[in-house]
């Protein structure tokens, strides 16, 4: 929602009528963004992850190819629940244009229905080709209504990927500035103006969860709780509840939810799960990394940004306290990796804002 929300609000404000879908959990972050908002589904996300379309128990693959697949065919499931309730809002509420996230898969499969154009925006830097196989097998059903064999490619595909960190042989795309979006919070003091210390914000991510099958709730409390016996400010960025859970173990740091474009551009270093939100909000404050991907479609975007050298990357098996230890001390302490920081921020704001792509979504409607 947070990547979509900046297109959406800017075709709101060219004076479009603009309604946003997302699971029911997420309409409270719809209409916080000033967003008429629907429910694709009263299921959370975490029912696609964790059962197949009977009801039987599924298990994330280890594999990195079978872990990709694994993605499109969860996110395909939440697509095929989601679109009689979807198919009933648009016969009602017709649209012109459907515009969906990375893996939005109900957004097509409506397209294809309605006879209009689809859009894809990206949310972030992942490429989602190995990912898009797992959904076409899943919408099987769904698509042989149709006589395709696959979902259709979009009639406009939107990246805000900064072209230094696109690959060379990457779609064609209309190109789109990242504006970071998030729910925001009445401002304090400590969040706009930075202390004497050095300053790390330790996240993973809006969605984290206190879940079984959530490994980053493990991974953001080991963490922090490392850093924080470093000599620096640290400021540990998570939903409220799941910040406290974290509380008791780190008495003495900032820890909740915060408004993170406002907060990321105060620090010299983040640190994180190498989600797409985070990453890209990091970078386009011009802010060193250090990521540390949960979930193989992560790991390519998080090397780009490394081999370009705004950050480090520790893959699965190379984060011991110890190497992240290591990898902070040279990220704080090597000017190289701001400035190239600063050059993907500065990349970043010379991308066409949202308000320009809108013009192109008119010409395609």
């Amino acid at each position: 929602m947070f990547a979509l929300a900046p297109l959406a609000t800017a075709a709101r404000n060219a004076g479009h009528q603009v309604v946003m879908a997302g699971t029911a959990d997420m309409g409270p972050v719809i209409t916080s963004a000033g967003l008429a908002g629907i429910a694709t589904t009263e299921l959370p996300i975490r029912h696609f992850i964790t059962a197949d379309r009977n009801g039987d128990p599924e298990a994330i693959p280890t594999d990195g190819a079978e872990q990709a697949l694994f993605t499109g065919r969860w996110f395909a499931r939440m697509a095929a629940s989601s679109l009689p309730r979807m198919l009933e809002f648009c016969r009602g509420w017709r649209p012109d244009l459907i515009v969906g996230g990375t893996m939005c898969y109900v957004a097509p499969l409506l397209a294809l229905h309605l006879g209009v154009p689809h859009v894809r925006q990206a949310w972030d830097a992942v490429d989602a080709g190995g990912i898009h196989p797992g959904a076409d097998a899943e919408l099987g059903p769904e698509l042989a209504e149709f006589g395709l064999p696959k979902l259709p490619d979009p009639d406009l595909f939107i990246d805000i990927c900064p072209p230094s960190l696109r690959p060379a042989d990457g779609a064609p795309h209309q190109p789109m500035r990242y504006v970071p979006a998030n729910s925001q919070r009445p401002l304090e003091r400590w969040m706009y103006e930075r202390g004497a210390r050095r300053r790390i914000l330790v996240t993973s991510g809006s969605r984290v969860a206190k879940e079984s099958y959530d490994k980053n709730f493990d991974f953001l409390r080991g963490l922090a709780k490392d850093v924080a016996r470093w000599d620096v400010e640290l400021i540990v960025a998570a939903p409220d509840g799941v910040a406290d859970s974290l509380r008791a173990d780190l008495p003495d740091v900032r820890v909740g939810w915060v408004p993170l474009d406002v907060v990321a551009p105060t620090c010299d270093l983040l640190i994180h799960h190498a989600g797409g939100v985070s990453t890209l909000t990091g970078l386009n404050a011009g802010v060193p990394q250090l990521l540390i991907p949960k979930g193989s479609v992560l790991e390519i975007p998080a090397r780009r940004i490394a081999a370009y050298g705004a950050g480090v990357t520790l893959l699965p098996g190379e984060e011991s306290p110890e190497a992240i230890a290591d990898a902070c001390r040279e990220l704080l302490e090597k000017d190289e990796y701001s400035r190239r920081a600063r050059a993907i921020s500065s990349e970043i704001s010379g991308m066409p804002l949202p308000a320009a792509v809108v013009t192109v979504l008119e010409q395609l409607a």
